[in-house]
């Protein structure tokens, strides 16, 4: 009987000296996202299909937009809490007077691709050929448009220079470079690896891999965060909590996973009528998800500086970058097993 007293005593004290993790202060929480299937967003995906939301006591509904900038305006506007979508945001937002901030590194390499129009590809075989043709983007505003301006900047060029056409990030993309209704287009995987496989397209610039990211930018760029206004955030500090840990637990199941675990786990549309195609495409996205969650300082400095080259937003702005990153949920979720 004294055995089991002390058995029970031990396990007492040990839970007793485990933190109780407090509840969220919203557990109904609506994300926006700007192309939801794209690989770039998986591990919104793999949280939401692994039940991972649920496990940190929330429920979750997602709204999924045309792209980047409009998840953006969505929050902005109060119709969504949080969003996932390219740290980029967060520094525009704030040389607007706006403060938004990341609260976990999903992506550590954008994996946007540029590709050209297969019969276009003798004409366009640089950057620089891009000058007066129509480029395909998600959304104006979104990731693929800044990648494809920083281009641009690199060569001399402006936005001005080309004209942008919004195509989305599914069928609908692959189905305007088919057509021929764009010369050139920056998308992500499964769409690049749709049109690579028809023969659709050819590669100009791939940042799927850490070698394509250093040749494109010369060093890391963080890519997909989730990100919040500050209010939200000061808030509800224990919902940000739960929506990081969620996060937190599909960037550790994604560090493990075979493609073909992920081609079971995500909606059959997303494969976008090719399973082995979806599986070879998330073998080549795989390395561009974060390790730990957490944006290095040096990342940050290289994607203000690559802004710095094409946004006339950020011409007088003086930008802190301390302030759009908050790390306190990603360490802390760091310690969560």
């Amino acid at each position: 009987m004294k055995t089991l007293l002390r058995g029970m005593a031990l396990v007492l004290g040990l839970a007793l000296a485990v933190p109780a993790m407090a509840a969220p202060e919203k557990t109904h929480v609506n994300i926006g996202v700007g192309g939801k299937p794209l690989l770039y967003y998986l591990p919104l995906t793999v949280a939401e299909k692994k039940g991972f939301f649920q496990e940190e006591g929330l429920e979750v509904e997602i709204s999924d937009f045309a792209g980047g900038a409009k998840s953006l305006q969505a929050m902005m506007g109060g119709s969504t809490d949080v969003t996932t979508g390219a740290y980029e945001h967060t520094i525009l937002m704030q040389a607007k007077g706006q403060d938004i901030r990341a609260m976990v590194e999903l992506g550590r390499f954008p994996g946007i691709v540029l590709v050209v129009r297969q019969s276009l590809a003798g004409e366009i075989k640089s950057v620089a050929d891009l000058k007066g043709r129509k480029i395909g983007v998600t959304a104006p505003g979104s990731s693929t448009n800044f990648f494809v301006n920083a281009l641009l900047a690199k060569e001399g060029l402006t936005p001005d220079d080309v004209s942008f056409v919004s195509v989305g990030g599914g069928p609908s993309a692959v189905a305007a470079m088919q057509h021929g209704e764009i010369d050139a287009m920056a998308n992500l995987d499964p769409v690049i690896s749709k049109l690579q496989s028809s023969g659709a397209a050819t590669v100009l610039v791939d940042t799927r891999t850490e070698e394509g990211v250093k040749a494109v930018f010369g060093g890391p760029v963080p890519a997909a965060v989730l990100y919040a206004k500050e209010d939200f955030i000061e808030d509800n500090p224990e919902t940000a909590q739960a929506l990081v840990n969620a996060f937190m637990k599909s960037l550790r199941w994604l560090a493990t996973a075979t493609p073909e675990d992920v081609a079971a786990v995500v909606p059959e549309e997303y494969l976008l009528g090719d399973r082995d195609l979806y599986v070879a495409a998330v073998k080549a996205s795989l390395p561009m998800y974060s390790r730990d969650g957490l944006i290095k300082p040096e990342g940050m400095q290289t994607a203000l500086d690559i802004l710095h080259r094409f946004s006339p937003e950020l011409k007088d702005a003086a930008i802190d970058l301390t302030k759009t990153w908050d790390p306190r949920f990603a360490e802390k979720a760091q310690a969560i097993k």
